[in-house]
């Protein structure tokens, strides 16, 4: 069993670069099954849930060629439309596969998807969609079959902007009959950047990041190389460190338009922040103090965030307050951090944090931005935290222990 030890750390300083957006690859990897051809994706983060992704592409029958680190060559050649059990009851992204699968195959069997136990994440819109379409749905004994001899565009409301959902509905769309228009939905930078992979191989998109997305189908689509966008999460778990031991850092390779839900915060609480054109660099030097925040889809502050900032209220002078609206078990990370001495109090989906001291202690990853929280905790707590179960951290950050330590945080990972 592997774990962090952290240590309370100077100031973070220095400069590191952010990996490729989890989040922007696995749509991206199930997105090549569109076409017959070789596509080439780059900047692939090394990621625990990439592997059971292309675990799973493979399964499947598609050829995958690791040419250099962050680089795939992936060729579909499939041979069966069933994904396995034991891989995507580890991944929820496994879902993703349905929309690819159903368009150029014309059905797939997929099983109820795995991942973080942070509330209930229904395939539900997924579904609804392609139903639009014309598919025939079939939910029995874990597995979710489709199948449509051919897709029709069709207008399709979306009740929440799902981010799965809108990328679902828009692979299949591309190899539909007629026009497709989503409506609500989700305008993440990852869903513009999956819109842009799909353009690169031939489809007719237009207006991916709003919240009306329009296709026209097409007969077929070619490959492409596409390189995937920065992790605006990993950058802004990394621009909270700093936040929380009072450092100045800078980050090379972003986006510094994805991450303004969280830096305009980070700025409300005293931090000093300058954007470059690939590079955001955070000041947090100053006396920082409380703010108040609420989940929202974005643009709005991401819930993949929340956690995080719970543990930096915890340390900043004030009371703030969160309001989580995305996800109803999201607050499994402030059982642990009051074992390290955060005043948090939950009612329903809010919690009301008073910042103080925190100390070491050993604590668990319940998920993957959990995890993150309390090792960013770690760092400003006195004493020693040992963080264990980080399988959930290592699904989602590249060499997380490794590029903190780069910015002189005393953080380790051993194994027991």
């Amino acid at each position: 069993m592997s774990f962090y030890y952290v240590k309370k750390s100077d100031p973070l300083c220095g400069r590191i670069t952010v990996s490729g957006a989890k989040n922007a690859a696995l749509p991206a990897i199930a997105a090549t099954l569109l076409t017959d051809d070789t596509c080439t994706l780059s900047r692939i983060p090394n990621l625990s849930d990439i592997s059971v992704m292309t675990d799973i592409v493979s399964f499947l029958g598609a050829d995958i060629q690791n040419t250099k680190k962050g680089v795939f060559e992936i060729t579909p050649n499939i041979k069966r439309i069933t994904a396995p059990q034991e891989l995507c009851g580890r991944l929820r992204a496994s879902s993703l596969f349905m929309g690819p699968l159903l368009a150029k195959y014309k059905r797939a069997k997929i099983p109820l998807p795995g991942g973080c136990s942070i509330g209930s994440r229904p395939i539900d819109l997924h579904l609804k969609g392609f139903a639009a379409m014309g598919a025939d749905i079939t939910v029995s004994h874990g597995f979710v079959s489709v199948s449509a001899p051919r897709l029709s565009g069709a207008d399709i409301y979306l009740d929440f902007p799902s981010v799965g959902a809108t990328e679902n509905i828009m692979m299949a769309a591309t190899l539909a009959d007629g026009k497709t228009v989503i409506e609500n939905a989700a305008a993440e930078p990852e869903i513009s950047d999956l819109a842009a992979m799909l353009r690169k191989m031939g489809a007719k998109i237009s207006g991916a990041g709003s919240d009306k997305i329009l296709i026209e189908g097409t007969y077929s689509l070619h490959s492409c190389n596409h390189k995937i966008i920065p992790d605006r999460i990993e950058a802004g778990t990394f621009m909270t460190a700093a936040a929380m031991t009072n450092g100045k850092i800078t980050l090379c390779g972003v986006s510094p338009s994805h991450l303004r839900p969280f830096s305009a915060k980070l700025c409300e609480m005293g931090a000093e922040i300058s954007e470059g054109t690939n590079e955001i660099s955070v000041d947090c030097g100053r006396r920082m103090s409380s703010c108040s925040i609420k989940t929202l889809p974005y643009p709005g502050f991401p819930t993949d965030m929340q956690a995080q900032f719970c543990a930096l209220l915890s340390t900043v002078p004030g009371t703030g307050i969160i309001t989580e609206t995305v996800f109803e078990n999201r607050f499994l990370h402030i059982d642990e951090l009051c074992r390290m001495g955060a005043d948090i109090k939950t009612d329903g989906r809010s919690a009301v944090i008073r910042g103080g001291r925190l100390t070491g202690a050993n604590v668990k990853a319940t998920d993957l931005r959990a995890g993150a929280a309390l090792t960013l905790a770690g760092l400003a707590a006195s004493g020693e935290t040992e963080v264990s179960e980080i399988e959930h951290i290592e699904r989602g950050y590249e060499d997380f222990p490794e590029k903190l330590r780069a910015l002189g945080a005393n953080i380790e990972k051993n194994e027991t």
